[in-house]
């Protein structure tokens, strides 16, 4: 039941907010370049102060150094769901533009949005431990890798133009955000308190705008764009088949092998933050590199649909 009502709960909050970018698309609240100032606002400036903050939030230097011996299971699930994503996007061939968002999908999770609330709901506070070192795995992967997936995604870029280095490519915004925020950190220093203000408000628009922004793209392709097509089946199962399969696989098999101590409740929490739905601020990533933002919005809309089944999945292991 704990399971269900948190999944439900953080449903509802997504469409909730999906639907007022809808609503007001229709009513013509929103000029047509608005969606394109949204996501330029995300990615360049409220992005990269929401990954600086959540970092200072929760981490610490001693408890970065802590979470490093734990890391060797979960790292090496997400490097199988990586080889694993791109084995599948050559296997059904899916295309430039989608590939990105397909491969993020499988392997990033919504860890802080929705994995930490269920995280609490399901173990309380004595699995945070164990949500932190899954959190700083996830975030490594989503900005130093999965954003740059995303970025060299782009359909109108041509062979030779890829062949030229891109500084704003090998170091996106969110990346030089992660970055600063682990710099920041080993200093052991604490944030004055009006910049610390400052950018928590500035990093909490990342999620309300980045839905509505999806709101917007629903209302101009309209609700039927949203479908069970071949590229987001697999990707959906990817996220919430694939990915915990692979992560219980690995404490059942490999830790023991390895003679990693991983105590039960790390497992689960592991398991559970596999399964997590995939980010909600895909669309935006994908609308900056020229991608198929209605396939990204589509498999976020039909990941929020299948986050209430995903209790049953995690519950199952």
């Amino acid at each position: 039941m704990t399971i269900f009502l948190s999944s439900i709960s953080s449903v509802v909050v997504i469409v909730l907010m999906m639907l007022l970018g809808y609503v007001l698309r229709k009513k013509h609240w929103f000029a047509d370049s608005f969606s394109g100032d949204i996501s330029r606002l995300i990615t360049q400036i409220a992005l990269p102060a929401s990954i600086f903050i959540s970092v200072q939030n929760n981490l610490t230097r001693s408890s970065l150094m802590n979470l490093l011996e734990d890391m060797i299971v979960p790292v090496i699930g997400v490097v199988i769901s990586y080889l694993a994503a791109f084995i599948m996007v050559k296997v059904i061939k899916v295309k430039v533009g989608r590939r990105g968002t397909f491969i993020n999908t499988v392997a990033n999770a919504n860890t802080i949005f929705i994995g930490m609330p269920l995280n609490i709901a399901l173990f309380g506070n004595k699995a945070m431990p164990y949500f932190l070192i899954y959190y700083v795995i996830n975030t490594v992967s989503t900005w130093a890798f999965g954003v740059f997936l995303i970025k060299n995604d782009d359909p109108t870029v041509t062979k030779k133009s890829k062949n030229k280095i891109d500084l704003k490519k090998l170091l996106p915004m969110p990346l030089v955000g992660f970055i600063v925020a682990i710099l920041w950190l080993l200093t052991d220093l604490k944030l004055p308190t009006f910049v610390n203000d400052t950018l928590t408000y500035v990093g909490n628009l990342v999620t309300p705008l980045s839905l509505i922004y999806i709101g917007i793209v629903l209302a101009d392709s309209g609700l039927k764009s949203i479908h069970f097509d071949k590229d987001t089946v697999f990707a959906l199962i990817g996220r919430f088949v694939l990915a915990p399969v692979i992560m219980f696989l690995l404490i059942q098999t490999l830790a023991p092998a390895m003679r990693l101590n991983v105590p039960f409740l790390m497992g689960q929490t592991f398991i559970v933050q596999a399964a997590t739905p995939a980010l909600s601020i895909l669309p935006i990533l994908v609308n900056e590199a020229h991608g198929d933002v209605d396939y990204a919005t589509n498999v976020v809309v039909l990941n929020c649909y299948c986050n209430r089944k995903r209790g049953y999945i995690t519950h199952f292991f």
